[in-house]
């Protein structure tokens, strides 16, 4: 089983289409259930995310329904009848999956830490290939016509592990020569988050490295009037190490030039 609450709010099983939840507040509670399922939520939490805005006079029988109409889409071919999959125990709701079953937002998480652990071990293959899946796995919005207080939250950390897993996949895909997918990655770096200097970082040595060192500076100096303009401060002095680096390193030269350069012209057939 793969539920997926980024993009549409779906449960997955093999060999089966995916079942997309129509209901509006059953794919809330599922998101808030499967996000909290190691402890559980309480009853009056799940009802305050479902109905942000004001709980209704029949909350309590509306939550019920709610709940009901989720337990019996989990339960469809997931687990045997005799484990509920979700059950009301102390206050709380408990969401139980089977081993085999898998949350995306977890897989991101999980993929992204793992990738910036391979980058910084040296294995950058590994590293560019856990950090691209969490990149794809959170390809889309969370619970994307919700608001409230905790949707904000969730929104807000699973934009962080995106934003780190494509720096490492720009990072990781410069360490590999592959300069075409760690520009791409690192610009989308920088759109996600416009203030973030080690998104910047990532696009100047991705330009460095395809031999583009004017491009390099001009990203360091994009980056500087953002800061200095948006909030008033200059870059960071890992920035600026960057910028000196640039002024001191010799122009390089892309790959691709270089082996076309160094090749051996073949001889005529005699």
């Amino acid at each position: 089983m793969l539920i997926r609450l980024v993009g549409l709010v779906s449960i997955e099983h093999d060999r089966e289409a995916p079942r997309v939840l129509s209901s509006h507040q059953a794919q809330i509670a599922l998101a808030r259930l499967c996000v909290e399922r190691p402890s559980g939520t309480c009853r009056e939490q799940l009802a305050d995310t479902i109905w942000p805005n004001g709980l209704p006079s029949t909350w309590a029988s509306a939550l019920r329904s709610v709940v009901s109409r989720l337990r019996a889409l989990l339960a469809e071919g997931s687990v045997p009848p005799c484990e509920p999959p979700l059950v009301a125990r102390g206050g709380r709701y408990l969401l139980r999956l089977p081993q085999d079953a898998q949350v995306d937002v977890d897989r991101a998480e999980s993929a992204a830490v793992s990738a910036a652990a391979a980058y910084r071990a040296g294995d950058h293959s590994g590293a560019q290939r856990l950090a691209t899946t969490a990149v794809s796995l959170l390809r889309g919005p969370f619970l994307a016509s919700h608001e409230g207080e905790w949707v904000d939250s969730v929104r807000a950390r699973l934009k962080e592990v995106r934003v780190s897993a494509l720096e490492t996949a720009s990072s990781s895909s410069s360490a590999l020569g592959d300069t075409h997918h760690a520009l791409r990655y690192a610009e989308e770096a920088v759109r996600q988050a416009p203030f973030r200097e080690s998104a910047y970082r990532c696009q100047m040595t991705a330009h460095r490295l395809a031999g583009n060192r004017a491009e390099a500076l001009r990203i360091y100096q994009q980056l500087r009037v953002v800061l200095t303009e948006e909030l008033g401060i200059d870059p960071s002095p890992e920035s600026e190490a960057a910028y000196l680096g640039l002024l001191d390193s010799p122009r390089l030269v892309p790959s691709s030039v270089r082996m076309s350069r160094g090749a051996v012209p073949s001889r005529p057939r005699s």
